[in-house]
């Protein structure tokens, strides 16, 4: 089958000819049908000093996907061939201490899907069942590719709660722009997102965020007092990776602010 692989201590990727990957009883086989494309991606095709220590080569690379699956192992009963999936990209070893108390979340074993075992961007992905959820048919593929971000910002955005809440949001990524409209789904007051990247800001703008800022450009202090703000922000959600946007939030965070 196609794949596209790190084949070796270069930048980029090939295009290369790989076995079909073969199912174990408690797997599933998946042909791919969408991908996305993750930071984690990026990292690999630049080859970066993380992605040196972390990938061994060759390896099919992606995590992002959704896909029909094509067959099921022995002890899978949830899932029959046909479904339309999406899939998790951490696979635990459900034998360690945190495993077996639920926690599978800090798993000492975890191995990523596309960085220390095989991915999907390769016609076919072969997943653990309890990596995969089932999407109705009539969700777009192009959005059930993206259900693995979309949950981290799920996650982050109801971590706490925000309704009537004040919201800001530092960097206005993928994930950064899904939680500005999870939490204006859930009620927040006013959404401030602060991203110097004016394609980014437009996203932002059409997920509901209330003001976008360029923050080369405006100070989030004049903005809370453009918004009647007193007390600063409620909420923060860092999404930028930034540690200048860090210190900004915490500046600009109310006592006792989260």
């Amino acid at each position: 089958m196609n794949a596209l692989v790190k084949y070796a201590d270069e930048v980029g990727l090939r295009l290369e000819d790989v076995p079909e990957p073969t199912i174990g009883i408690n797997d599933v086989l998946i042909r791919v049908e969408r991908t996305g494309i993750c930071g984690t991606d990026v990292h690999i095709w630049d080859w970066n000093a993380w992605a040196k220590e972390t990938v061994v080569t060759p390896l099919v690379i992606g995590h992002e996907f959704a896909g029909r699956i094509v067959a099921v192992g022995s002890n899978v009963n949830d899932f029959l061939p046909g479904d339309r999936v999406s899939g998790e990209g951490h696979v635990v070893c459900g034998r360690c201490r945190h495993c077996l108390a639920g926690r599978r979340h800090l798993c000492a074993n975890a191995q990523g899907v596309g960085v220390q075992r095989p991915g999907a961007f390769a016609e076919l992905i072969a997943i653990p069942m309890t990596n995969v959820w089932k999407h109705a048919d009539d969700v777009d593929p192009e959005v059930a590719a993206i259900f693995d971000p979309f949950g981290n910002a799920v996650h982050t955005a109801l971590s706490t709660e925000v309704l009537g809440e004040d919201v800001l949001i530092t960097g206005a990524g993928p994930i950064g722009c899904m939680a500005a409209a999870v939490v204006r789904h859930a009620g927040a007051r006013f959404v401030v997102v602060s991203e110097p990247n004016a394609y980014r800001r437009a996203l932002a703008e059409r997920m509901g965020a209330t003001l976008v800022i360029d923050p080369t450009e405006r100070d989030l202090h004049d903005v809370q007092k453009e918004l009647g703000m007193v007390e600063g922000f409620d909420v923060g959600l860092e999404m930028s990776g930034n540690a200048a946007a860090l210190h900004a939030m915490v500046d600009t965070m109310a006592h006792g602010g989260r």
